[in-house]
Formats: structure tokens, C-alpha cells, sequence
């Protein structure tokens, strides 16, 4: 009876396992930037960062880049639904006055995902 319960529960938290691990998944997501580019306030250097986000109301999130595990910047984006899964991850640089170079989207490799952020000013 004792090795019933002990399985029972062994059981029910390898069934939850996956379904914890994909939702944790569901939100955060490496990419790797090319040149150095400006997000919000901060420049990121070129490299490879992965990039969490916590949803909010409606399609806004709030974005986390972070590197050697520490936050190096967040910003305010939405998240947008593609019509099609791009088969490499796509980073979106566009070039605004004083010639500073500005991430404005994220599509992501094998996923509908991708982030978008504000354009800025400047």
C-alpha cells in the first residue's frame, strides 16, 4: 500500500514534468546578434543572449536580455503571432538618425513567435 502511494505520486510528477518544462520553455529563447545594437536605453554588444519575456495585457510583454546569466537589459515589446515559422532565427536592425543601429525584432527559428519593440527616437 505504502508502494502504491510512492509510485502514484512518482508517476503524476513525471506526467507534469514536461508540461512544466515546455511552459518555461514557452517564454524564453536564445539568439545570437550579430552587431552591436541598441535596446531601450542600453547598447548590446554583439553575441549571443538569451531572451526571456512575462506577459502582460493583451500582446505586451516585458523583454530580458540576459548574458553570463545576469540581466543586461529590459524593455517594454510585443509579442506577434507569423504567419509562417521561419526556418532561422531573424534579427531586425534598423538604422534611425545619428546612424545608431536599433533592434526592432526578434522572429525566432522553427516558431510562429517573434518580439517587437518600439521604434525609438534619435
Amino acid at each position: 500500500m505504502r508502494n502504491a502511494k510512492y509510485l502514484a505520486l512518482l508517476s503524476t510528477l513525471a506526467l507534469l514534468f514536461p508540461l512544466c518544462a515546455s511552459a518555461r520553455e514557452k517564454n524564453e529563447r536564445s539568439v545570437s546578434i550579430a552587431e552591436a545594437v541598441h535596446i531601450g536605453a542600453t547598447q548590446l554588444p554583439a553575441g549571443r543572449y538569451k531572451v526571456q519575456w512575462q506577459e502582460e495585457a493583451g500582446p505586451a510583454v516585458n523583454v530580458e536580455f540576459l548574458r553570463d546569466g545576469k540581466v543586461v537589459a529590459t524593455v517594454p515589446g510585443t509579442l506577434k503571432t507569423n504567419d509562417h515559422q521561419v526556418t532561422e532565427d531573424d534579427v531586425v536592425i534598423q538604422t534611425v538618425s545619428t546612424n545608431k543601429k536599433v533592434l526592432s525584432e526578434i522572429d525566432f527559428a522553427h516558431q510562429k513567435e517573434a518580439l517587437v519593440f518600439a521604434q525609438q527616437q534619435g
